[in-house]
């Protein structure tokens, strides 16, 4: 499908903004400008969530460990929108308790104590109980000199859907979302931004903009430097965060935040009901973004924060797979990449009547919400018939009339009796009541068209392709419905060979396919960057 076929509207219109980027402050900015009543116009050289944006923890949290860095300010706006994530994605958000043990010689309990009493109350907490002590016993997964710790309340989230589904509210707002789509330069004249772009198969069109956003990610200062021709405000750091996924290491669902002798912290998550989601690091990268991958040091590094913890020893041969991204870090000139500010700034840049250029620097997936209101409180003069903030309350595509998944689950299953419970379950994490929408005219399992394998229909396939973006077979497998890590490469074969006819001109066709890891115990390594 051709990149524009989601966006039908003429490209000759001057655009009140334009975007450069499609992750998550992208997409967080394009949805609250188009939702104001601005028209906007959001381009992305890859697929939406391609880069940094899919290769979190996944998780929404207020940053526990960003108190001892004194982030007040960081934390308490990050803990105030978990709930209101939580409202605006229940199908994609979900509350998790997090247990942290205790290793006296680390942190001792006093500091940890006023740590968590500070998390409980510094934002607005409703839905998300109270942090506690906690002991362990014989069961415990943890090894047994580890007899005491701390739980928590955070928030888990499916962080590439978070960014699609503000991409997909951008654009039912009026956004024309154009991905495998490059800005290649940008320049001012007349009061306006001329801005050309490169389609994947080489042509060329032009824009015009009244204001330009730059939300390129790691390639931020890079895209002001070579594409606009102008000095970066502020240097960035690129700092490498990279995770492993292993079977199962335990059986409760609740996740664990472990210490470390450097100080950091290391996640382990349950994940996809069968697996452990293990991360992240932080290093210093620099490196091309796009073909970043875990190394080998920082493998060794989440294996023996593991081990040190748990009774259940892994080794490289458990690793299923492992994810890289690079976040993009204001620098604050900190000795540690660990202690860099995870907070955003936003730069300005407009002299008379000159367009205004802002670009996003840093950032965290919990905070893209209020990073967009910021970025569009500074674009407020520029269009002083802008509307208000609408965001907080309004909920996601899928989120609609939604009360919990379960009862989602119930309501699809009795309306077709013959939908796999799982699959039900499934479909209802991933696209909310839009799955009434996906099951449109479907009235037997039949109708759902070839299974490629663990219940990826043809019909969903086709609603990601017409719905999502989605144009090859990783967009749908990593990105959009976490498949990749239950297809086999005989199932992804049959998957490139459905969807590679409606590959047109302006389209990255699809790429070899790359082996993905079959549960009965191959352990292989799939795309680094595609968690």
């Amino acid at each position: 499908m051709p990149t524009s076929s989601l966006s039908t509207s003429p490209l000759s219109e001057i655009y009140d903004v334009a975007v450069v980027g499609g992750g998550i402050n992208g997409a967080g900015i394009a949805c609250d400008a188009a939702g104001r009543g601005l028209s906007v116009f959001l381009c992305e050289k890859d697929d939406l969530a391609r880069h940094t944006s899919s290769a979190s923890s996944k998780l929404i949290h207020g940053g526990l460990r960003y108190l001892e860095h004194h982030e007040f300010r960081l934390v308490r706006e990050a803990l105030a929108e978990r709930e209101v994530l939580l409202a605006k994605a229940p199908h994609i958000v979900s509350p998790m308790r997090f247990i942290l043990p205790h290793r006296p010689h680390l942190r001792p309990a006093l500091l940890i104590r006023a740590g968590l009493f500070l998390y409980d109350n510094l934002g607005k907490r409703k839905a998300l109980p109270r942090s506690r002590g906690v002991s362990f016993g014989a069961s415990s997964p943890l090894k047994p000199e580890i007899s005491k710790g701390f739980e928590y309340s955070d928030c888990w989230v499916d962080d590439a859907r978070l960014v699609v589904l503000n991409a997909m509210a951008a654009r039912e707002h009026g956004a024309h979302v154009h991905t495998h789509t490059r800005c290649v330069s940008a320049r001012r004249s007349k009061g306006l931004w001329h801005i050309h772009l490169e389609r994947a198969d080489g042509s060329l069109f032009s824009i015009r903009a009244k204001a330009l956003v730059n939300a390129a990610g790691p390639w931020v200062a890079r895209f002001i430097r070579d594409d606009l021709k102008q000095q970066s405000p502020y240097g960035i750091r690129l700092i490498q965060g990279s995770h492993i996924i292993v079977p199962r290491l335990f059986d409760s669902e609740q996740a664990y935040i472990l210490q470390n002798e450097d100080r950091r912290i290391v996640f382990a998550i349950p994940y996809l009901d069968r697996f452990t989601l293990i991360g992240t690091t932080d290093r210093e990268y620099n490196g091309d973004p796009a073909t970043v991958s875990i190394s080998e040091e920082e493998t060794d590094y989440l294996l023996q924060v593991v081990n040190d913890h748990f009774r259940q020893s892994i080794s490289r041969a458990d690793i299923l797979h492992s994810y890289a991204g690079v976040r993009p870090l204001c620098d604050d000139e900190s000795d540690e990449p660990s202690a860099i500010t995870r907070d955003y700034t936003l730069s300005l840049s407009a002299q008379g009547d000159e367009p205004p250029l802002l670009s996003v620097f840093g950032g965290k997936l919990t905070t893209y919400r209020k990073l967009a209101e910021s970025a569009l409180a500074q674009l407020a003069p520029f269009f002083p018939n802008m509307s208000a903030r609408w965001t907080a309350d309004a909920p996601l595509p899928g989120g609609e009339q939604m009360n919990s998944r379960q009862s989602l689950v119930d309501a699809l299953c009795k309306r077709h009796a013959w939908l796999d419970a799982a699959l039900a379950q499934r479909w209802a994490a991933s696209y909310g009541s839009r799955t009434w929408q996906l099951l449109a005219d479907v009235e037997n399992v039949e109708q759902l068209g070839e299974d490629f394998g663990h219940g990826l229909y043809a019909r969903e396939v086709d609603y990601l392709r017409e719905h999502e973006w989605a144009t090859e077979v990783d967009d749908i497998l990593w990105r959009r419905s976490k498949l990749g890590l239950f297809l086999d490469a005989t199932q992804r074969n049959r998957l490139e060979r459905y969807i590679a006819p409606a590959v047109h001109v302006g389209v990255t066709s699809a790429p070899a396919a790359h082996p993905a890891g079959e549960l009965a115990g191959v352990a292989v390594q799939p795309p680094a960057t595609a968690p």
